[in-house]
């Protein structure tokens, strides 16, 4: 389902998500190098590392659970349960590296976990449908997709909250990507065959 590559860019990792399955591959041949089974994981998704690298936070979209993979060892560390009927998507990391964000599908907001210890901490509310998570190039503000609402929730990542709302009228804001001179965020439009 989704791609990213080791920091190190050694592998690229394949959510592989109908096998419930986390494929590593060399990043240059494409070979596989090892498939990492995660049964708990139904539906694995979305991911981010934290800082150093050390560690990758993965979405479990069917589980409501999100996993926690040692990189260097290539196997999972922790299985951590999110509250019932949540469908964690998008995973970003905070700039400094202390928080992890995480979308929710059906609770219609982002989930803060602690980097360090890979627990909850809060909750933010958004719009309905939650989805995609991309942070401004410089580093201020996390704009959320809510994919139901047809909305861009713009989240500080100083204040910790929504600080502006933009609404797509008939739209369906779902996964995108901010331009490299930060003055353009791209999205496409789910449902509507349509970019934003």
């Amino acid at each position: 389902y989704n791609m990213y590559f080791t920091p190190d860019g050694r592998y690229a990792i394949v959510m592989a998500e109908a096998l419930r399955r986390i494929d590593f591959l060399d990043a240059h041949t494409m070979k596989v190098h090892h498939d990492l089974s995660v049964p708990a994981c139904y539906g694995v998704n979305h991911a981010d590392f934290t800082a150093n690298g050390a560690y990758m936070l993965v979405s479990c979209e069917y589980t409501a659970a999100m996993i926690v993979v040692d990189v260097a060892d290539e196997r999972l560390v922790k299985l951590l349960r999110m509250p019932p009927h949540s469908s964690a998507q998008d995973v970003k990391l905070s700039p400094d590296g202390k928080l992890f964000y995480v979308a929710d599908l059906f609770h219609g907001g982002v989930w803060e976990i602690d980097a360090s210890n890979f627990r909850v901490r809060g909750f933010i509310k958004t719009g309905a449908g939650a989805h995609g998570l991309y942070p401004s190039r410089n580093a201020r503000f996390l704009y959320v997709s809510d994919r139901i609402a047809g909305t861009v929730s713009v989240i500080s990542f100083k204040r910790r909250r929504v600080v502006a709302t933009w609404r797509i009228p008939g739209g369906s804001p779902d996964m995108g990507g901010v331009s490299a001179d930060g003055r353009v965020l791209w999205l496409s439009g789910r449902y509507n065959a349509e970019v934003y």
